[in-house]
C-alpha cells in the first residue's frame, strides 16, 4: 500500500470539512468500493429482472451459484497471492521490471490449474446428478474462471498502486453488465436467471481485460526467465500456508453450518445454509470499514515510521537506530488502538441501525439471533487482519503462520461446539478464532520487537547458500612472520 499516504496526507493537510470527506471519499475508492460496486449491481439486476418472481428452485440455484463463484474464487486466489506480491515487490525493489511478465504468465498457469482441479468434477457431479442444464453449468464455469482471473490480475494492479484504475474499471464492467442484463431480459425474453449470470460473466470480462491491457502498457519486454519465480514458491511456501489458511478461517464457520440441518440442498450440488450466510454478510458489512480506517491510519502515519527506520538503519548510529525503532513501535501500538477505538464506535452505530431496520425490510428471526456474535466476530477479525499485516511487515512469515493456524483451528473447533448452542452463540467460533489469532498476533509482534535488531542485522550469509561441500571453519592462520589465508 506504499504510495497511498503521500495522497491521503495531501487531503487532509488542509484540516477542511471538504478535504476531509474527499479523504474518505478516496479511501474507500481504492479499498472497498470494487466490492460495493458488484454487490448493488447483482441486487439492482435481480430487483429489476423481478428474480422474485421466478420458481424458488431457479432463484435459489442461481444465488447458491454466484455464493459459490466468489467464496471458492478468493480461496483460489488466496494460493498464490501473498507469494506472487512478495515477488514483484523485489523485482520492483531491484528495477528489474523485464522480469515481471514471466511471473504474470507462470502466475496465470498457477491460478488456471488450482481452479480448474476443483471446478471440474463439481460442474460434472452438478450435471449428472443435479440434472442442472449445460448452458447454466457453462455460464457458471466462465462466470468462476473470469473471477479468478480477474482477481489474479487485479493484485498486478495493486502492488503498482493503481487502485483508483482499479476501481474505474469495476465501474465500467458492472454498468455495462447492468444495461447488458436488461437488454437480454426485456428485449430478447432471455430467463432472468441466465441474463443475470450472464451479464455478470461479462463484467469479469471487461474488468480483467481492461486490467490486462494496462498490464501490457506498463511492462512491455520480457526476460522470459521462469526459474527465479518459480524458486519464490518453493522459499516462500509459509506465504501460501498462512494466506491460504487465513482465507479459509474466514468461512469455515459457514461450512460447519453447512452440515446442519440448517442446511439447504440446491440441485444435489450446492449447499448452503441461508439464514448463517446472510448472517454473515450482515456481520461483515457491518465491520468492513475497518479496512478504510486501517489502511488509512497505516499509509498516514505507519508507513512514515516505518520508512525512517530503514533509513537509519542504513548508516545511523546506534542511538538514533534504538529510538527511530521505538517511535516505529510506539505507532504501531497507536495504529492498533485507534483502528479499536474508530472500528468500534462505527460497529455499534451500524449494527443499531441494521437491528432496527432489517426487520422492517423482511431480514429478521434466525438472521437477526445469529447475527450479534457474528458481528463482535468480524469487529475483532479485522483487528487480527491489521495485527497479520504488521507481522508481513516486518518479514515474521512464522508468525503469520502461527496467526492464521491459530485463528483457523480454533474458529473450526469452536463452531463444531456452537453447533449445539442457540442460535444467538452460533457465531462464537469466528468470535473465538479471532480473539486467539489475535492473542497470538500480540505476542509474535512483541517478540519482534524484542528481536528486531538480531532479525535485521543477524540474516544475512557471507556465502551465497547451496549444496556441496562445506567450507572450512579456519578463516586465516596467523604465522611468526606473515599471515596466510584458508583457502576458500
Amino acid at each position: 500500500m506504499a504510495g497511498i499516504g503521500v495522497r491521503l496526507n495531501k487531503l487532509y493537510e488542509k484540516n477542511t470539512l471538504i478535504t476531509t470527506l474527499s479523504g474518505i471519499s478516496y479511501s474507500m475508492l481504492i479499498t472497498i468500493a470494487p466490492m460495493i460496486v458488484v454487490i448493488v449491481t447483482i441486487w439492482a439486476m435481480e430487483y429489476f429482472l423481478n428474480l422474485n418472481t421466478m420458481e424458488y428452485y431457479d432463484r435459489e440455484l442461481l444465488n447458491c451459484t454466484i455464493l459459490y463463484i466468489f467464496i471458492f474464487g478468493l480461496i483460489d486466489n488466496a494460493i498464490y497471492n501473498a507469494v506472487i506480491s512478495r515477488y514483484m515487490s523485489d523485482v520492483i525493489f531491484r528495477e528489474a521490471y523485464d522480469e515481471i511478465m514471466p511471473c504474470f504468465y507462470f502466475g496465470m498457469v498457477i491460478c488456471i490449474v488450482t481452479a480448474i482441479i476443483p471446478a471440474i468434477p463439481f460442474f460434472i457431479h452438478e450435471y449428472l446428478v443435479g440434472g442442472v442444464e449445460p448452458i447454466f453449468i457453462l455460464l457458471s464455469f466462465i462466470g468462476y474462471m473470469g473471477l479468478c482471473f480477474t482477481f489474479y490480475v487485479m493484485m498486478y494492479l495493486s502492488i503498482c498502486k493503481d487502485y483508483m484504475k482499479i476501481s474505474i474499471f469495476y465501474f465500467i464492467g458492472m454498468g455495462v453488465s447492468f444495461v447488458v442484463s436488461l437488454i437480454l431480459y426485456f428485449i430478447f425474453g432471455v430467463p432472468a436467471t441466465y441474463a443475470i449470470l450472464a451479464s455478470i460473466d461479462l463484467a469479469f470480462l471487461i474488468i480483467s481485460t481492461l486490467e490486462y491491457g494496462l498490464i501490457l502498457s506498463y511492462f512491455k519486454s520480457s526476460s522470459h526467465r521462469y526459474t527465479e519465480v518459480i524458486a519464490y514458491f518453493k522459499k516462500y511456501w509459509s506465504l501460501i500456508v498462512s494466506n491460504t489458511v487465513y482465507i479459509a478461517g474466514l468461512y469455515v464457520h459457514n461450512f460447519v453450518f453447512w452440515t446442519t440441518d440448517m442446511r439447504m440442498v440446491v440441485a444435489d450440488s450446492y449447499i448452503c445454509a441461508e439464514p448463517f450466510d446472510m448472517a454473515t454478510f450482515i456481520a461483515l458489512a457491518t465491520n468492513i470499514s475497518a479496512t478504510v480506517i486501517f489502511i488509512t491510519s497505516v499509509e498516514q502515519r505507519f508507513t512514515f515510521r516505518y520508512r525512517k527506520y530503514s533509513e537509519t538503519v542504513l548508516g545511523g548510529r546506534l542511538l538514533d537506530i534504538e529510538s527511530a525503532k521505538n517511535r516505529m513501535f510506539r505507532q504501531l501500538g497507536v495504529e492498533l488502538l485507534s483502528l479499536v477505538r474508530t472500528q468500534f464506535i462505527i460497529s455499534v452505530g451500524i449494527f443499531l441501525f441494521f437491528t432496527v431496520v432489517l426487520p422492517q425490510i423482511g431480514i429478521s428471526g434466525l438472521v437477526m439471533q445469529i447475527y450479534p456474535c457474528l458481528a463482535a466476530g468480524y469487529f475483532v477479525l479485522f483487528l487480527l487482519y491489521g495485527a497479520l499485516i504488521f507481522l508481513y511487515y516486518f518479514n515474521d512469515l512464522l508468525g503469520a503462520l502461527l496467526v492464521s493456524i491459530s485463528f483457523f483451528v480454533t474458529d473450526l473447533i469452536v463452531s463444531i461446539y456452537a453447533t449445539t448452542l442457540r442460535p444467538i452463540w452460533y457465531g462464537v467460533g469466528v468470535l473465538a478464532g479471532a480473539f486467539v489469532g489475535w492473542a497470538v498476533a500480540y505476542v509474535r509482534l512483541r517478540w519482534v520487537e524484542r528481536n528486531m535488531d538480531r532479525h535485521i542485522f543477524c540474516e544475512g550469509h557471507l556465502m551465497e547458500k547451496g549444496r556441496g561441500r562445506r567450507p572450512e571453519d579456519l578463516v586465516y592462520l596467523k604465522g611468526r612472520d606473515k599471515v596466510v589465508l584458508a583457502e576458500d
